[in-house]
């Protein structure tokens, strides 16, 4: 592919930002040569500003990074000017994250989110690349009403979707109607560590606030389509999803119990079929964080565990198992995915990796 791209980190310092720097130390299409953060970092070495705060547990700080001087992230026309396109990862209220996205966009340097303040704006892609890929086709649209020539923002959906979207795109053609959708949330989604999160101690905590409405709505816009007399993306209607998210003592990774009907009446077999053939644009590119199997299925009634699953494909495949039939629903299921990896960090890098194949993201 080329010279590796230059890549700036903003919120760099935050668990996602440490994330993102930690699985691109050795990108074989992208370098971060920029990280930044908060007014209150600005200044610092990344190393030291981040020692007595790395939740990457064992994984070392990246060489590349620690030496680096953390640039304002707010100050966009410094850090546009020292790279190809940016991440972001940035800690703000919602509007804030919109202005400073638009404002790097605008600055002719793409922007990667793993925010959800865009997730909504209909010429805005929120992407999962194996299931949606085609949606980046908004981006020209996007630019003609930001008056841009390169710069644009695209966005990953939410973390708790990856753990039931990823199905019920597989089963597609068996037309899902109705979908219950319970999961068990990751304190790291949080932005916390075990040790850093007293309350989880011990507990179960039965609401994450505004986590039910993305899982229920979000999917409906990566099922949708691009619609070129609106010049927007057209959200889908169906199927029906219902939700409830709870948080765990887990460190990482997301747990779903789902429920489905379906139009049609698929088997077992048919269902199990489906989720191991499935595969997309990232699997055919060979785009480097792609997994190779993008769903595995699991014929252990004790799977998917978290303790065994988690870093499946390296975080960025998603484990099904305990498919049978219910008394309410057609079928039922446990999914899992990795909340940090194919949720956050990784699935924008694997989004950005799209964006480059396909001749969005280019050296300045």
């Amino acid at each position: 592919m080329g010279e590796q791209l230059k890549v700036g980190v903003i919120g760099a310092t935050g668990m996602v930002g440490q994330r993102f720097v930690t699985l691109l130390a050795n990108h074989p299409w992208f370098k971060v040569t920029v990280v930044a953060a908060s007014k209150h970092s600005a200044g610092q070495k990344y190393g030291d500003a981040v020692k007595d705060r790395w939740k990457m547990g064992k994984t070392p700080i990246p060489e590349g990074v620690k030496d680096l001087t953390i640039l304002d992230a707010e100050d966009v026309a410094a850090v546009a000017s020292q790279v190809d396109f940016v991440f972001s990862a940035v800690h703000m209220d919602k509007d804030a994250i919109c202005q400073l996205e638009d404002e790097y966009a605008k600055h002719e340097t793409p922007v990667v989110s793993n925010n959800s303040a865009h997730r909504w704006t209909p010429d805005v892609p929120m992407v999962v690349p194996e299931i949606n890929p085609d949606h980046t086709d908004v981006i020209k649209y996007q630019r003609e009403r930001l008056g841009t020539q390169r710069g644009f923002v695209a966005v990953k959906p939410n973390c708790s979707i990856q753990s039931y979207t990823p199905a019920l795109a597989a089963w597609k053609q068996f037309e899902p109607t109705q979908v219950l959708a319970c999961t068990y949330q990751a304190i790291s989604g949080a932005g916390k560590t075990l040790e850093g999160a007293p309350e989880i101690q011990g507990n179960v905590i039965p609401y994450i606030p505004g986590e039910e409405k993305k899982s229920e709505d979000e999917p409906f816009k990566i099922w949708g389509h691009v619609d070129d007399e609106k010049k927007a993306i057209v959200p889908a209607k169906s199927p029906v999803i219902t939700s409830q998210c709870l948080r765990v003592p887990v460190l990482y990774g997301h747990t779903v119990a789902a429920f489905v009907n379906f139009k049609q009446n698929p088997t077992k077999e048919e269902l199990i079929k489906a989720l191991e053939d499935y595969s997309g644009e990232p699997q055919r590119l060979g785009l480097p964080s792609a997994p190779k199997q993008f769903i595995q299925y699991l014929d252990d009634d004790f799977r998917p565990q978290v303790r065994y699953d988690v870093n499946f494909e390296h975080g960025m495949g998603i484990s099904i198992g305990r498919l049978r039939s219910d008394k309410l629903f057609d079928w039922k299921f446990v999914g899992l995915s990795h909340n940090t990896a194919r949720g956050a960090a990784g699935g924008a890098i694997e989004l950005a990796e799209l964006l480059k194949a396909k001749g969005y993201l280019t050296a300045k």
